[in-house]
């Protein structure tokens, strides 16, 4: 096994600058806590999101487990969302594995697409324990592996505070009334960030899912989301990262405009074919199965996957979407380590 002469804190932070590395990085920018890390501290996963240390000891788990290459919280997807004003239920007396929902959205009809923000935005819902939350991670865990959080993007933040079919349908039909709703969330979201920023973290992950090619063509992209992300990038000072899913080939350059570091794509994403349309020098992170290669598949598939993303030449192994809890330890193991040997 190749011998690692960085720490992941390091490796991370040189890939993000361009910079040569000891090896590649495998890390994250999304959801990735584990069954396994959440049995060695006794938490229940519906009970980690609305703590601050039981979240933080929880991200910290999966690289002191695994030798991941990052600690990155929070877990689910509604933070901005419940800020915003959304009802949300955290299941929180349930033993299962759920993610918070919305169970009650702000924004009811077209009428009400005009929201006002909340002068009191960072005080509201979840977002003081999640810098409280970075804060400890960043404590603990810091000087060796870097920390990363994740915000929505405007478009995918729309579809929780309204219902997606609604704000679907006007976005073709309306382009101007939703443009002006998502310029009022990407202040939102920059907003946020400041604070993620002020409370340590070394990277961003905007995660813009809902606007991939499967939903909308690479004009509406281009002249619907491409505007507000540049905005919002031009705002965050820590290495970023642009999240979409599906299909993104199309996209791909619309996505690097943006003004984010690197690129962030799932399994849909022909890499390959990316990297010969954004030449050698442009940092695409992605792109295996997260849930039927990492949680469902043999320890062989995951090595085989993961030679593969780093031969169609992602620039780090990085999941396509969350990483499920229920991943086994040898799977996650078997990642790491056949990263660790890859030659190209």
């Amino acid at each position: 096994m190749a011998v690692s002469t960085m720490s992941s804190r390091e490796r991370v932070l040189k890939l993000f600058r361009g910079e040569e590395t000891d090896r590649p990085a495998c890390f994250s920018g999304m959801g990735n806590a584990t069954t396994e890390g959440l049995n060695q501290l006794g938490y229940k996963f519906a009970q980690v999101h609305l703590d601050a240390r039981q979240m933080a000891e929880t991200a910290v788990t999966t690289p002191k487990l695994f030798g991941f290459d990052s600690c990155v919280l929070p877990f689910d997807l509604c933070v901005e969302a419940e800020a915003l004003g959304c009802r949300i239920n955290t299941y929180a007396y349930s033993g299962d594995l759920l993610y918070p929902t919305i169970k009650e959205k702000v924004i009811h009809n077209e009428a009400g697409m005009e929201i006002a923000v909340p002068d009191d935005l960072l005080e509201r819902g979840r977002i003081p324990m999640m810098m409280e939350a970075i804060g400890l991670a960043k404590k603990e865990i810091g000087d060796e592996v870097p920390v990363g959080s994740y915000l929505l993007g405007p478009f995918t933040l729309a579809g929780q505070i309204m219902e997606l079919n609604d704000l679907l349908k006007l976005s073709f039909k309306k382009p101007d009334k939703v443009g002006k709703l998502l310029d009022t969330l990407a202040g939102v979201i920059i907003a946020i960030a400041a604070e993620y920023e002020k409370a340590g973290v070394d990277y961003l992950t905007i995660r813009e899912m809902g606007a991939t090619s499967d939903v909308l063509s690479p004009r509406g992209f281009k002249n619907l989301i491409l505007p507000h992300l540049k905005k919002i990038f031009e705002k965050i000072t820590v290495p970023s990262v642009v999240h979409i899913c599906g299909k993104t080939n199309d996209i791909a350059a619309f996505m690097i405009e943006s003004g984010t570091n690197a690129i962030s794509v799932d399994q849909k994403n022909d890499v390959a074919e990316t990297r010969k349309k954004l030449g050698d020098k442009a940092l695409i992170f992605g792109n295996y199965d997260p849930y039927n290669v990492l949680v469902s598949g043999t320890t062989e598939l995951v090595r085989e996957t993961v030679r593969k993303c780093l031969d169609d030449g992602v620039s780090a192994v990085w999941p396509g979407c969350d990483i499920w809890p229920t991943v086994p330890p040898e799977n996650f193991r078997a990642m790491i380590d056949e990263v660790k040997e890859y030659r190209r």
